[in-house]
């Protein structure tokens, strides 16, 4: 029964009213109550797990490699490329996924940041040899998170003005993680800078070549003048602006799976240093 303060339509507590169902509320406290989606934090979880079996598989490649000698010699020095195989394997990986559906996922970008940093704190403690590119410069903890955090100010500015996808951003600090894990902060840092200007070059390449194919030669000079601007706009007046002049165009946009050149230029540059 309603009286004369219950809205029209609604039912009194504890009661229902044929034809209207009760709603459901959150119970307090839960994830979905604080604005939380419950699948994002359930991948979130999932995200320390899988990093250790990246380490893992990393542990058990730099095993194999001592286990059946296929070491590469470098000026009468081996090496154990094992881990490096896996991080190669990685960054294949979140590219077909970026190439297919245009997003790389946290659980794989995540997890290889993650890993890498699992990689060079089991190093640090003694709990996992992994031999790096030689003993001086086998990395640690600290160089994987300064790498982690160099491969993200790389891409910076272009996710900030929204040129770039999280993903793609993800994918360059997990490469970081691992090449500082590795190689230790300076042959790394060095490592990372090289591969990632390989990866921008082949990527410009890459979106030359569909302009090209689009025939839309006015609106890409228009674009490239638009995003320049942003550029301006996120030095002398921040983030925000820029973000907001981005978006304003963002329905203009044809899309470019950029993990796949800075795979191409991760895995190229690794090659030539190593192999040529």
């Amino acid at each position: 029964m309603t009286n004369e303060l219950t809205p029209p339509g609604l039912a009194t507590p504890g009661l229902t009213t044929p034809g209207l169902s009760t709603p459901t509320l959150p119970r307090p406290g839960s994830a979905e109550d604080l604005g939380i989606d419950r699948e994002f934090v359930v991948a979130l979880a999932r995200i320390p797990l899988i990093a250790a079996l990246w380490a893992l598989a990393a542990w058990a490649a730099s095993a194999a490699v001592a286990q059946f000698g296929w070491y590469l010699t470098i000026d009468e020095v081996p090496h154990n490329l094992g881990p490096l195989a896996v991080i190669c394997v990685g960054m294949v990986v979140a590219a077909v996924i970026d190439g297919v559906a245009f997003k790389v996922p946290n659980w794989c970008t995540l997890s290889l940041v993650v890993s890498g940093w699992y990689v060079g704190a089991l190093h640090d403690f003694g709990l996992m040899s992994i031999p790096g590119f030689d003993a001086a410069n086998v990395g640690g903890f600290g160089a994987a998170f300064a790498l982690t955090a160099v491969g993200f100010l790389c891409l910076f500015p272009a996710l900030f003005v929204g040129g770039m996808g999280q993903g793609d951003v993800k994918m360059t600090m997990g490469f970081g993680s691992w090449i500082g894990a590795y190689f230790g902060l300076g042959l790394g840092f060095e490592t990372l800078l090289c591969s990632f200007a390989a990866g921008v070059i082949i990527g410009g390449v890459f979106g030359l070549v569909i302009m090209a194919m689009r025939r839309q030669f006015g609106t890409n000079a228009g674009n490239f003048r638009a995003i320049v601007t942003d550029l301006q706009v996120l030095v002398t007046q921040g983030p925000e602006k820029a973000a907001a002049r981005a978006n304003s165009r963002r329905k203009d946009w044809w899309r470019l799976p950029y993990g796949v050149p800075l795979c191409v230029g991760f895995l190229g540059y690794l090659a030539y240093s190593l192999f040529l």
